[in-house]
């Protein structure tokens, strides 16, 4: 049996009766422009097929375990919950326009869902799970392409929300349309994914908390995977409505937070900022689960002040926290370019304390970066070993004269290292690498420009485990580097 839908079929109740338009065993089309309107609900039971290339508008509810491919639009336009079972559904556009009064207007989904075309919320909440559930049961994923409009107070998705991006990278923000924005400053990330979960004012689900469970986040948590990680800063921006403030002041500062789930520990990220319109970006250099909150939320460690300043050829490095809870350590770790960054440095955290502690290291003769500026940051390491990372800061190397040369990075693997030359003076130079035992493994005659070169050492990467010696000479000036092959 075949029923085609070429304008408008208007089903209603029968007085009294709540209607249900049951499909077994046939196939109900419904053609490009045309309408199939219900007054209830529809059931496309495992032997039915519908194919909906027009609108399906329906009061009630959805349940699909047959064949539902639908390149048009269903609409759901109720005045009480409605549910869509969809089952294995092709859909391409989906609206909610539920005229129900607050609490009786949420369209819940009962299974995963893509929405490959639009998600359209003119009236009511889609949930994807019911209401009072600590787990949500699906995800409504917005493959890359698909657009949300319409999200508001009182009006957006609660639960879990999918968006992909393929392709990311370059130097443009890329909007997610789940209330997320990354810029990727010039890095190619690949196929970005972001999670949103919002609105179940579930703790360690949809919203973080201290350890204590003393102070929390908004709910909405929004994890961040991309099938290329991020090697330098990106710039995460996240917004939420009213709906999600759950305890957050809005005349307060806030912060972003980041964990490997939303169960925590979360560790901050970035710099304290005012988030008043419910919108707030922090640079971040590890992907994983994000929250906001106010400055005074979900914090081991509060990061107050870091600082990298020259002192004669050193790089004094000052930081400070507000409080502190498990913090194990601070790695120092440095870099040439901003990109690839070492560690220099440990210097042991408090544990647990609520007192302002002061921090510092100085890292000594930086010239042998054989770079201008050195990049810094903070590796912060909790006794749990979750981890997160300071703001970035420069310290410019004063100009010298002679012959300075850096490995990066060193220790190496079957790559070999590069080896970064900064020079005064142009001329020929002479390059040789012994071994432990003063055998030499590697000559090479040079001619530097002035200024930085860099020379990469591939064959290095073919020698054994072990130390090795560099020798850089030019002229008078020599350099020697231990360079140790892991």
């Amino acid at each position: 049996m075949k029923l085609l839908v070429p304008f408008v079929l208007a089903l209603a109740p029968l007085a009294g009766l709540a209607q249900t338009l049951t499909n077994e065993g046939a196939t109900i089309t419904v053609g490009a422009g045309a309408t199939l309107y219900v007054v209830g609900s529809v059931e496309n039971k495992a032997t039915g097929t519908l194919v909906n290339s027009g609108t399906v508008q329906l009061t009630g509810d959805l349940t699909n375990v047959g064949t539902l491919t639908s390149p048009g639009t269903l609409l759901f336009a109720g005045s009480t919950n409605q549910t869509f079972s969809p089952g294995p559904a092709t859909v391409a556009v989906l609206t909610l326009n539920n005229s129900g009064a607050a609490g009786a207007n949420t369209l819940r989904v009962a299974a995963d869902l893509s929405v490959s075309g639009a998600l359209t919320l003119l009236n009511g909440l889609v949930r994807t799970a019911p209401v009072g559930a600590s787990t949500p049961l699906a995800t409504l994923t917005l493959p890359d392409g698909a657009t949300l409009t319409g999200e508001a107070a009182g009006r957006y998705v609660q639960g879990n929300l999918r968006a992909v991006r393929n392709a990311v990278g370059g130097t443009t923000a890329v909007a997610f349309p789940n209330s997320a924005a990354l810029d990727p400053k010039g890095q190619s990330l690949g196929t970005v994914t972001i999670t949103r979960t919002a609105g179940l004012l579930a703790p360690g689900l949809s919203y973080g908390q201290n350890a204590g469970a003393t102070t929390k986040g908004i709910d909405r948590v929004w994890s961040v995977v991309a099938t290329v990680p991020p090697t330098a800063l990106v710039n995460l921006a996240l917004s939420w409505v009213a709906d999600d403030d759950n305890g957050f002041v809005l005349s307060n500062p806030a912060l972003l937070f980041r964990a490997a789930s939303a169960a925590g520990p979360w560790t901050r990220q970035g710099l304290v900022g005012p988030a008043a319109t419910r919108n707030f970006a922090a640079d971040v250099t590890t992907l994983g689960t994000f929250t906001l909150s106010n400055a005074n939320a979900p914090l081991p460690v509060e990061l107050t002040r870091f600082t990298a300043e020259p002192t004669g050829g050193d790089a004094l490095l000052r930081w400070a926290t507000a409080s502190e809870k498990n913090n194990d350590h601070f790695d120092v770790e440095a870099s040439a370019d901003g990109k690839a960054f070492r560690r220099i440095g440990t210097v042991a955290g408090h544990g647990n304390t609520t007192q302002p502690q002061e921090y510092q290291l100085i890292d000594q003769g930086i010239a042998r970066y054989a770079a201008d500026p050195v990049y810094y940051r903070l590796r912060q390491v909790d006794q749990d070993g979750s981890e997160s990372f300071s703001p970035v800061r420069t310290v410019r190397v004063a100009a010298i004269a002679g012959l300075t040369a850096a490995a990066w990075p060193n220790p190496f693997a079957t790559a070999g290292p590069a080896l970064t030359l900064r020079t005064a003076l142009a001329g020929p130079a002479t390059l040789l690498v012994h071994d432990a035992l003063g055998r030499p493994v590697l000559s090479r005659p040079l001619a530097l420009p002035a200024g930085t070169t860099t020379l990469p050492l591939a064959e290095l990467g073919q020698l054994a485990t072990g130390v090795y010696v560099l020798t850089l000479a030019q002229g008078a000036a020599h350099v020697r580097l231990k360079l140790v092959r892991e």
